[in-house]
């Protein structure tokens, strides 16, 4: 059996990784119904999320962005950031008002480049991240679209 996915960067990042990366850090606070960002835009920033809610959503054509996740507590929105074109693969939109810590991408990119060790980390917190959520947009677009007992929830 594999051990469970550890996505939020308290339990996905060493100490010193994460101490690191909370020197850069910017608290920022947004209202309910905040557009983060557009799935096809400018990936520049990510966050860690302190209080609220956030939902993931994907567009869908002909019908409203389906949602595909919503995130809390210490888990990272953003992934699009670390991986050429840095281009947003979904969009992302305050459920409840969020108050987050916010990280300059580009600047988080030279730390890693500087540091191999801290950029094989955080590529592999990001990675499983990207994993996780790729299965989340599975099962969700399966619940969603898919005729009643297509899809495999093994």
């Amino acid at each position: 059996m594999n051990a469970p996915v550890t996505t939020s960067m308290p339990r996905a990042l060493p100490a010193e990784y994460r101490q690191r990366l909370m020197r850069i850090a910017r608290e920022v606070s947004f209202p309910e119904g905040t557009r983060l960002f557009e799935e096809g835009g400018r990936a520049d920033r990510f966050w860690i999320v302190r209080t609220g809610t956030v939902d993931l959503d994907m567009r869908v054509p002909g019908r409203r962005p389906a949602v595909i996740e919503s995130l809390g507590h210490n888990e990272l929105i953003g992934w699009s950031w670390l991986f050429t074109p840095h281009v947003w693969h979904l969009g992302a939109e305050t459920a409840t008002p969020l108050r987050a810590y916010e990280f300059d991408a580009e600047l988080v990119r030279a730390m890693c480049q500087e540091d191999p060790e801290f950029g094989r980390t955080v590529a592999r917190w990001v990675g499983e991240v990207v994993a996780h959520r790729l299965q989340a947009a599975r099962v969700r677009l399966l619940d969603l679209y898919a005729p009643y007992g297509s899809g495999d929830r093994g």
